[in-house]
């Protein structure tokens, strides 16, 4: 899996979340310290193909979820308890997860990471609803 990941500050949380994504497969990490341009980027890298999927962090995961919304096809999520990441891949077919690195413990962010990462498809009784996204204005 190539995954791309980016986090406009580092500490204990992210570096949990990156030492999981590398264990899964090849991180390209987006390197910059403005969030509008780090959710960009990340957006960019899955919609180009660089990338499967994505993963922001931020302050509280909002920004960096509003800036990679900004690009074309990308699905945005920002989830905050494996739940919320596993129906955000499931029912929206999200493909990038966007995290606070502020409000989450490491050991939280890595286990939303893992419920998001391991919902590889999404559930195929939400395909019309999914395929209506791409339709909306």
């Amino acid at each position: 899996m190539r995954i791309a990941f980016g986090s406009d500050d580092e500490n204990e949380t992210t570096r949990a979340v990156l030492a999981e994504l590398r264990e899964r497969g090849e991180v390209e990490v987006v390197d910059t310290d403005s969030w509008p341009d780090l959710g960009a980027g990340i957006g960019r890298s899955v919609v180009e193909g660089r990338a499967d999927v994505g993963v922001v962090m931020c302050w509280t995961g909002t920004g960096t979820a509003i800036a990679a919304n900004k690009i074309p096809g990308d699905r945005a999520a920002l989830a905050w308890e494996p739940w919320i990441a596993r129906g955000a891949r499931l029912w929206n077919d999200a493909n990038v997860l966007a995290m606070s690195l502020k409000r989450l413990a490491p050991d939280v962010a890595v286990e939303v990471t893992r419920a998001f990462l391991d919902e590889p498809e999404p559930d195929p009784d939400e395909a019309e609803a999914i395929r209506r996204l791409d339709e909306l204005p």
